[in-house]
């Protein structure tokens, strides 16, 4: 009965409202205001300048390195959560930031944020991993090439910048989400209750499963002779890291 008297209300009220001029008024609840107490701004909110090369002692040569494509597979372990529990931007896809992208980042954030009451901050380590590349025109062979760039390795998971301070999750959106599709991966922005909520959906989907049949048990158990063409990173990760 008590279900059926409030979808009749909007109707019984739009009724009175056009012929008597009449309105309903009901009893309206508001969350209460977000407190920002235990919120400090720092002396420098903005986002710090990067070093475009890693600085190295006199004596020191800068040393040359392989791909290391492991370093950008896989899931992070470490860095996958927010530090001021508010908003930032977390990688859902391994990839290499170049210096182009920490001054693209730290640029836009810091015209579209307010400074005097939000704060932003890196996650993530300025170029230090060097990449090689040959001179244009140049036959194969020749040794390594010269260092042409520094990148940072990410991987699925890691939190990129955090923006913080006294605002709420549709202002973090809307700056965030302009440097979002911009970067060399996939990423997504996102607030610390999203987190909290992806990670139990994950831990019910697996706890609920009631098919056994599931890719990490047939990898485990060579159905269908899959060892002989699944590559080394389906079997650490199970088809979830590609």
């Amino acid at each position: 009965m008590l279900a059926r008297s409030e979808k009749l209300r909007p109707l019984l009220s739009g009724l009175l409202h056009g012929q008597f001029g009449q309105q309903i008024a009901g009893m309206k609840f508001f969350a209460p205001p977000i407190k920002y107490d235990n919120i400090t701004i720092p002396e420098k909110p903005k986002l710090r300048f990067m070093d475009k090369v890693p600085v190295l002692p006199s004596n020191l040569r800068a040393p040359k390195m392989q791909k290391k494509l492991k370093w950008m597979r896989g899931p992070e372990l470490v860095h996958n959560s927010l530090v001021h529990k508010q908003y930032g931007i977390v990688a859902t896809g391994g990839g290499r930031l170049r210096w182009g992208h920490f001054e693209m980042l730290r640029l836009t954030i810091g015209r579209k944020m307010d400074t005097s009451r939000m704060f932003a901050i890196w996650r993530v380590e300025a170029p230090w991993q060097p990449v090689t590349k040959q001179g244009q025109g140049q036959r194969m062979g020749g040794g390594k090439g010269a260092i042409d760039h520094y990148v940072t390795p990410v991987k699925s998971g890691r939190v990129i910048v955090e923006l913080a301070g006294k605002l709420e999750f549709v202002e973090a959106k809307q700056i965030l989400d302009i440097v979002c599709p911009k970067l060399p991966f996939k990423a997504m922005v996102v607030s610390q209750e999203m987190l909290e909520n992806m990670k139990a959906e994950e831990e019910r989907l697996e706890r609920e499963n009631l098919n056994p049949w599931n890719f990490k048990y047939i990898i485990q158990n060579n159905l269908g002779g899959c060892h002989r063409w699944l590559s080394p990173v389906d079997h650490k990760w199970f088809g979830k890291y590609l």
